[in-house]
Parts: C-alpha cells; structure tokens; sequence
C-alpha cells in the first residue's frame, strides 16, 4: 500500500518502532529495521506467549538442557544423554509442500546436532483437510515427499508420527517434526560453556541467498490469506546432501573440543544466530558482511542478514582453533568464513563495503517485547458441548459402524505415507511407524528409547484443557504400552491467530491442562515451539498442542506390540469404559458431528495404567498390548487382529449399549493379551495396583467375533483398514 510505513509493512507496530527508537535513541536505518522485524516476529521471540509458557513444569532430576536453547536434553545413564525437540514448518508447507517440509525436517536436526548430539530419529506429526478435496491431496503428498526426500538422503529414520484430517487444517496445514538425538553428557554443547571475549564467529555450511527472506515474519508470524503463492520466495529451499556433510563436520568438531558455542541459522539467519549467540555470552559481536559466501551478487545488507538459506551453521571458535575447524569444513566439501568475533561490551556492529551498516544492542533483538493478550472464550463453545453425540440415535448397523469406523482417514492404515520413508537406516530401530511407539536402540546397550508422537485438536476445539491433557496422557500412554517408563516431553503449540482473544484463551487452557497432566506424570517439558496465526479468511485451525513423548525401556527385547500374534492368548481390557462420545471418531465418522465434551482424565488411574504396563512388560507378562484411542475398543482390537494376522472372540459387558461399548474413546485403557499360564499373575497385578481388568476373551481363528454383536473377516477389515487412504489419495 503506498504510503504505508515500513515498520509496518515489516510487521512491527507503532508501539514496538516506539520502543525501537528508544532503544537506539534514534531512528533505525533499513537494516536494523529488519533485524527487529525478524528477531520480534511472533516466531522469533514468542511475545505472545512467553508469559503462559512459564507456567510449564521444566525442571526434574533427569533435565540437563531445559527450555531456551536449541533443544532439550535428558540425563539417561551411562553419561549419555539424549537431545530433542520438536518444532513446525506449517506456513511455507501452505504455499510449497515439498519444500516447506524438508526444510522444517533440515532446521529441527541442525537443532540437534547444535547441541552437539548425533540425530538418530525423526517423527512427523501430521495434519491435513479432508482428502476430499484436490488441494489438500496435493498439500498431503507434497508434504510426505518433502519429508522423505529429505530424511532418507540424511540418513537418519523417520521412526513415528501421525496423520489426521480435519476441515480447519485445510487451508492451514498442520506441519510438525520432532528430532531425537544421543551425546555423551559432557559433551553437549550449551550456554554453559565458557566464550571468551575475541573469539571468532565462523559460519560454515551452504552460501547465503534470498531464499527464506523474512521468512519467520512474512509466513510464521502473519495469517496466510488469499495470493499466498506471492510469498513463495520466503519458503526456504533444502540441499540434504549438504544437510548430511553439517552432521558429520559438527560431530567432528565436537568430539574434537574444538567449540565454544553452536547455533543452527534457522528463522532470522545471520541476526538471530549472531546476536543470540553475543547475549548468551554477556557480550557484543562484530560482524562483517563483507566475508558473508553469497549465492547470488549484489545482495543487500538486510538480505544477508535476514536470509533463512538452508544448511548453514555459526560457531564460536577460539582463533587458535580456527584453522583446524575450517579443515574439517574443508575435509567434508563444505564452504567456511571468519564472518565476525566476540566483543566486550553489548553492541552487535555490523559492516558492509567498510562501513557500519547495523549497530544494536545485541540483547534487545535477542529478548524480544512480551505482551499480555486479552482472553475470552469462544461464544459458541457451550453449545458445541452441549451437542452431546453420546445420547444420538444410531440407525447404522453395529458391523457398517464398525467399517465406517475402521476406514475414516483418521484411523485407517497409515502404510502409505511410512513406506516412503526410511525407518531402518543406523539399524537401531526395533519397532517404527504403526506401533504405539517407536522403540530406538541405544548403541552398545540393551536399552531403548521410546518415542511417542500425541495431538487431541478434535478435543482441544471442544475443551482445549482436556485436549492438551489428553495429548500428553495418550503419549504417555502410547510408550507405556511398549513397556517404557516416560520420562519428558517436548511440544509443538498450533494455534490461530494470538490476537483474537479466544485463541489465547485456548492458548492458556491449552497451557494449564499440559502443565497438570505433566506434573502427575512427572514428564518435565524441556522445550518446543510455538507457531501461532495458523489461520486463513478468518477461519483457524482447531487448537493443536502437540506433543513428542520421550521414554526409556531397560531391555528392548521385552518391549511389546500392538499385535495378536498367535492364537490362544487371553485378551484383557485394562481400565473402564464409560458413555462418553463427545469428540470421538465414532461420532465424526458415523454421526457427523462434532460435539459434546471430550472423555473425563483422572491423573491418578492413568499413572497406575501406565505402571501396570510398564511392570507387566518388565516381568514378560504382555503378548500384547495396544493403547484404546482414536475409535475406542473395537479399533483396538481390530488394529491388534490385523497386524498380527489372528482373529479374536470376545464378549461385552451388557452395562452399557453395545455402540458405547464399542466405540467409546474412554481414557486410561488399553487391550492386552497373555499366555493363559501367566493371565492369573497378570490379574494379581492388575488387583494390587487397582487397575480394573477385564478378561474379554482370546485369539484365534480368521474371523473377529464381538459376541452378540457382530462379527468380520480380519482379511475384510485388514482391506478396508489399509486400502482407504491410497484410495482417497486416487480421488
């Protein structure tokens, strides 16, 4: 618009350039507009929700690396730890799918190897409209192309997620990813590390180009409205094979002990890295942009600055270790330059062609401004409640339920989007994409971590506390079924846009109910993302917290599988089933609706559930065992049939009509078999931790019989189970 203030047009208010000009006690020029434009972005410096995230439990005996740096890390033993996080990549997903998801996959391992940790599984939490439609079909498969295009060239395993859909994420696709990684303890690279004063900023890595120009304030920090594409040049492009080279060159400079501090160049490139890097160490920095390796001439000050190119790194290096670090760069083909040092004193100077084109306080872009947004719910939100599906009529037959069930995008067979994606490679992969978790071997040991991947948007838009709280059980839940003890989450907040008061309300519940579920879980949050303004037309995605679920198993060969493997097993239903429909899948997928309140979580009988689990595991008392989430018992038992390739008989109980039996979403469940000379110690168990237990019947057979109801094929179910989505994707 002609006329309109730059400030503006970079996505600052009146008030933040007031607070600019009175930092700087002047005007700022172009350039350092643009470096406060990207640093104060809602993606760079949180503003709107830093002051709910303090509320979070951080802190527990295991946390080494807490919230605030590039990632999280977790004491495991042995003087290793494990490093990860979780962040998204929704924005430029929206407008180049392909590029905008291997390029999120590229950033959250540059977090990890940041700190110092050798990445060693990914998850990608998915979230799409309705495949219905031509656009989201071509979003979906850009998406997951993106996503294995990248990660099977870096070598490292795509182990979990999830995929659902859902009509708000149509125009805003939900795209996250979680990395894990493993170092040894003494080795991560933190803010701990002593920096002196004069060491040399090195940046390594790809040549800087305009590609991801503002991209944190252009797609993270603003809604995507019509014309969008125009925004393609801030969507960042992707080399693995040079993703792969960083990996390597900055392992080897860390167990050389050759650094003083390691930033990823993510959001806000050059000027996030450097003037980060300068506050963490109490200091100033100056930069010379002269040195910078461009891809392409002529570049601006504020375009070097604000690049977002892919594959670069910034280390901190004492100048007698310089050489030596540019050799490694050299060794693995990768282009380095003494880009700036350390500086007493807190001003970040930056100079092009000789002369000083930036001149800040290095803490002020790094600190960012914070606000206290305006809350109010939804006005719609008790009649949404009150629209209760759990006291529907249902015309529909208990076998066509059953179907309409079994193949909805949401709970149907997954296996299209996994294959495309390398599970195995590094060989530590004992159970990948399908299970309730994936199981990852930690090199030289009998242990494994357990990783789980849990978003309830369905729940968040009904009851955005139970959402959030039922996220972080069902992960929890999810790596106790595999027999690990959960130890910390990390998380990815999705949210509308933050200045609408009901989405922050959302956003504060969201935050309350994760807060209480972690603490009775004792699951610290070591860190994650936020990524506001999802939203479109004035039309927003349901409140999304998702979460990445860390645990630990002490003998992986013990762990267990969503599968009835073999015949004569004695099936058990651990936990109580009660009316509660509201937000199911049954009622979305047969009914139509969306309604209703979101089943009840009681902490207490889902911890016990969790320890049930975990100890019926260590004493190789479970089979099986398979979480009761998304379409409730009978999906359950279904998924268990169809994996393992052996039918069932079971009966119900008569308390309840058998549609509620069936498809009920309680929490605080979950399907397990036994041998039968082991069931009476595993109901023993079950008495004395007060888990009720329920003996359902047993495997066996090609058919799975729900007595009295109805009863399928497991060849019929296995086919509508995996054949729905790739014919969905057919149109």
């Amino acid at each position: 618009m002609v006329g309109r203030p730059k400030h503006r047009a970079l996505g600052l208010t009146d008030e933040e350039f007031d607070r600019i000009r009175g930092i700087l006690a002047r005007d700022p020029n172009r350039n350092e507009l643009a470096m406060y434009s990207v640093m104060w972005s809602e993606h760079c410096s949180y503003k709107s929700s830093k002051a709910h995230l303090r509320k979070l439990p951080t802190e527990g005996p295991a946390v080494l690396v807490g919230p605030g740096q590039d990632a999280g890390a977790v004491d495991v033993g042995d003087g290793l730890a494990v490093v990860f996080k979780m962040e998204s990549h929704s924005h430029p997903s929206a407008i180049e799918p392909y590029q905008g998801a291997a390029t999120g996959v590229g950033g959250i391992v540059r977090d990890i190897i940041s700190m110092g940790a050798r990445p060693i599984a990914l998850l990608d939490p998915l979230r799409f409209g309705p495949l219905t439609e031509e656009r989201n079909r071509w979003l979906f498969s850009g998406v997951v192309a993106g996503i294995g295009g990248y990660e099977n060239c870096i070598g490292v395993p795509t182990v979990g997620g999830e995929v659902a859909f859902a009509a708000p994420h149509g125009s805003n696709p939900t795209i996250n990813v979680m990395c894990v990684g493993i170092a040894p303890a003494d080795r991560l690279v933190t803010e701990a590390r002593e920096v002196h004063e004069g060491s040399i900023l090195l940046l390594y890595g790809a040549a800087t180009g305009r590609d991801g120009i503002g991209g944190v304030s252009v797609l993270a920090s603003a809604t995507l409205e019509e014309g969008s594409e125009g925004s393609r040049p801030s969507v960042q492009i992707g080399d693995p094979f040079a993703g792969k080279l960083l990996i390597e060159s900055t392992l080897e400079m860390v167990d050389g002990d050759l650094l003083e501090g390691l930033q990823d160049l993510g959001g806000a490139g050059l000027t996030c890295a450097s003037s980060e890097s300068a506050a963490r160490a109490g200091m100033g920095a100056e930069i010379d942009l002269d040195a910078v390796l461009l891809r392409e001439p002529s570049m601006d000050a504020f375009e070097i600055l604000t690049s977002e190119s892919q594959e670069r790194m910034l280390a901190i290096v004492a100048p007698k270790r310089v050489e030596r670090v540019r050799e490694i760069c050299t060794k693995w083909g990768l282009a380095s330059a003494v880009v700036g040092r350390l500086t007493a004193g807190e001003r970040l100077r930056v100079r092009l062609g000789g002369q000083v084109v930036a001149d800040v306080p290095a803490r002020t872009l790094a600190d960012g401004p914070g606000y206290d947004r305006p809350l109010a719910p939804p006005a719609t939100v008790d009649a949404t409640i009150e629209d209760d599906p759990t006291f529907a009529t249902v015309t529909m037959s208990h076998e066509e339920c059953f179907y309409r069930v079994l193949s909805s995008p949401n709970v149907a067979s997954k296996r299209w989007v996994y294959e495309q994606y390398d599970s195995l490679v590094q060989g530590g992969t004992v159970a990948g994409p399908g299970a309730d978790a994936a199981i990852v071997r930690i090199a030289g040991t009998m242990r494994a971590l357990a990783l789980s991947s849990d978003g309830k948007g369905r729940y968040g838009h009904l009851d955005p506390y139970l959402g959030a709280a039922h996220s972080v059980a069902e992960s929890a839940r999810n790596v106790a079924t595999m027999g690990a003890r959960p130890l910390a989450i990390t998380n990815c907040m999705n949210f509308g846009n933050p200045e609408r008061p009901e989405v922050m309300w959302q956003f504060s519940e969201s935050i309350r109910g994760m807060s209480d579920a972690c603490r009775a879980f004792e699951t610290p949050v070591t860190g994650g993302n936020v990524s506001f303004y999802n939203e479109s037309g004035g039309s927003g995605i349901w409140p999304t917290p998702v979460i990445g679920m860390l645990g630990m198993i002490d003998d992986y060969r013990l762990a267990t599988r969503p599968a009835f493997a073999q015949p004569g097993l004695v099936i058990f239903l651990l936990g109580e089933t009660f009316a509660e429909l509201g937000g199911s899948e049954f009622a979305d997928a047969v009914l139509g609706k969306v309604g209703g309140r979101p089943p009840a979580l009681d902490f207490d009988r889902e911890r016990t559930l969790h320890r049930l689990l975990i100890e019926g595991t260590a004493a190789d008392l479970l089979a099986a065992a398979h979480d009761c989430g998304d379409g409730g018992l009978a999906i359950a038992l279904a998924e268990c049939a169809i994996v393992g390739g052996t039918g069932f008989a079971v009966g119900f109980s008569e308390t309840l009509p058998p549609h509620l039996g069936l498809f009920s979403e309680s929490a605080s469940r979950a399907v397990v078999a036994t041998a039968p000379e082991k069931a009476g110690r595993l109901e023993e168990l079950a008495a004395a931790l007060a888990v009720p237990i329920a003996r359902l019947g047993e495997t066996g057979g090609p058919r799975m019989v729900f007595d009295g109801v109805f009863e399928t094929a497991v060849d019929e179910a296995a086919a509508a189970y995996e054949e729905s989505l790739p014919k969905l994707l057919a149109g």
